[in-house]
């Protein structure tokens, strides 16, 4: 299994796990001697809250680390600062507090730690600039920490170090750079049989070629990253790759495909009873068949997503699917019909 870290609200960052950062517990024990109890509390809360980390208990493992961090850097413990300043970057990332995770990423360098975490704490800083939309310093950030990673030949972080900056360079609009980076990634991902992340490059490889236009390339793409989530059974990443294969379709104008994938995205979403996934499906399935002049199919989708919209109570969509009803009754020339459905 992938163990790349996806963060799911990270537009599609590789990042490393609790599980891959291997602290080697119990090591700096053996150098602690009787009068070091306070030294020894703060290890044990240093590992409670590695504990968490696995868990997913963020705030917790984020209290756990903030404890522990003044008995090490009172008693000049530089080696186990570096590495709790380097857990507090990484929950804070995973936490979506990116400034925390840039200030405690640049105080864990500082201390100028082992690579290893050195190129952990790069990523982060890097990852996290680019969600603030600074994305030079993103860039360079993950430049130096894509060097670390070739110098400690780990080909799995090379994988997410090159899809990272490939991200960066793509929200910077560098789209070239963006998919040289994907591209290197991809081969990698490949050669690791690494589907989890190979999916994921192929899905941003997608996504970089339709910021271009380049439709057809984004399809290609996305199909290949589809057959890899199909297998892997990944209902939430299809859900979403549905959704951008569609949207491609729809820059060719080739709305039959746009409303096969979108009733594919529309079954998924049924199963696992996403409400507000299927509402957007149905509302864009009445788009498409408007967009073949089909104003009879889209009413049929109007209506059940009118329905589905009263039956959760959600006005929003509510409004819109009567003003999309009164709409396309407009264009039959049903014009008592369209008024009946007044908001």
């Amino acid at each position: 299994m992938w163990k790349g870290g996806w963060n799911p609200n990270s537009n599609n960052t590789m990042s490393v796990e609790a599980s891959d950062t291997n602290w080697n517990s119990g090591s700096h024990n053996l150098h602690l001697q009787s009068g070091d109890e306070e030294l020894l509390t703060a290890y044990r809360l240093f590992e409670k809250g590695i504990e968490q980390q696995k868990e997913g208990n963020l705030a917790d493992a984020m209290t756990f680390f903030q404890k522990s961090y003044p008995e090490f850097q009172a008693q000049g413990e530089s080696a186990l600062q570096a590495k709790v300043l380097c857990s507090l970057t990484l929950v804070a990332y995973n936490c979506g507090d990116y400034k925390s995770t840039i200030s405690y990423g640049k105080e864990c360098l500082s201390l100028e730690p082992k690579p290893k975490i050195k190129q952990q704490v790069l990523s982060c800083i890097g990852n996290a600039h680019r969600h603030q939309a600074d994305y030079e310093p993103a860039i360079d950030s993950l430049h130096q920490c894509l060097e670390i990673v070739k110098q400690l030949d780990d080909k799995k972080s090379l994988v997410a170090t090159l899809n990272n900056l490939g991200l960066a360079y793509r929200f910077s609009e560098n789209f070239p750079l963006a998919i040289e980076c994907y591209e290197q990634s991809l081969v990698i991902a490949q050669e690791l049989q690494e589907q989890w992340g190979e999916e994921q490059v192929l899905k941003n490889l997608g996504n970089a070629y339709y910021a271009t236009n380049n439709f057809e390339g984004a399809i290609a793409y996305y199909q290949k990253s589809i057959e890899i989530a199909s297998r892997l059974n990944k209902s939430r990443i299809l859900i979403q790759l549905f959704k951008n294969i569609a949207t491609a379709y729809y820059g060719l104008g080739e709305y039959d495909q746009v409303i096969f994938y979108y009733e594919q995205r529309l079954k998924l979403a049924q199963e696992i009873e996403d409400r507000r996934t299927e509402e957007q499906c149905l509302k864009h399935l009445g788009i498409a068949y408007e967009a073949e002049g089909d104003y009879r199919g889209a009413i049929v989708y109007y209506e059940q997503c009118l329905e589905l919209a009263r039956k959760t109570e959600n006005s929003r969509s509510e409004k819109k699917a009567l003003a999309s009803l009164k709409a396309a009754y407009y264009a039959l020339g049903e014009y008592t019909k369209a008024l009946a459905y007044h908001e």
